[in-house]
């Protein structure tokens, strides 16, 4: 059963992408205390996720902290080099990368995903959420292949 508007977010180790290197961080010690915008994507560098998801969420970064989003974070099963990379390459400063390189996260909220098919193994689906102090207030999940709901647009006109 996928997390669902009201529920609290599963407690799992992430690891944040950080200019000092990986730093381990409990998803309910990162959630505490403050409103996040968090979307998924199946993975850094892949081709919806490069030129439409992220790059949404740097440009509406502005927008959604003036709608009282605290933090815009990533999250994605891969691991924390790859998506400090990636938000260094085509990124922002606004947007905390949450490694979850396990797929541990994913599968927590059930929103994993078998992208074999693809030679991606399990992955997270592509969605959205926005938690307030550990709860979730907005679940946005993308049926596969989609791009519509979890975008920074679509986040906008909830908040």
């Amino acid at each position: 059963m996928s997390i669902s508007v009201g529920d609290k977010i599963p407690d799992v180790k992430l690891v944040k992408a950080t200019a000092d290197g990986p730093q381990p961080v409990q998803s309910s010690e990162y959630f505490a205390g403050r409103r996040v915008a968090l979307f998924s994507v199946p993975g850094a560098f892949t081709p919806t996720c490069s030129a439409r998801h992220l790059p949404g969420f740097v440009e509406k970064s502005d927008e959604l902290a003036a709608k009282g989003i605290d933090e815009i974070a990533c999250t994605a099963v891969n691991d924390a080099f790859v998506l400090g990379a990636w938000n260094k390459s085509g990124g922002s400063d606004a947007i905390t990368m949450l490694a979850d390189g396990n797929g541990d996260f994913a599968a927590a909220l059930g929103l994993e995903m078998d992208g074999s098919a693809f030679g991606m193994g399990k992955r997270g689906q592509r969605f959205s959420l926005v938690v307030n102090d550990g709860v979730v207030e907005q679940v946005n999940v993308e049926a596969p292949g989609d791009f519509n709901v979890s975008s920074a647009e679509y986040m906008l006109g909830q908040l």
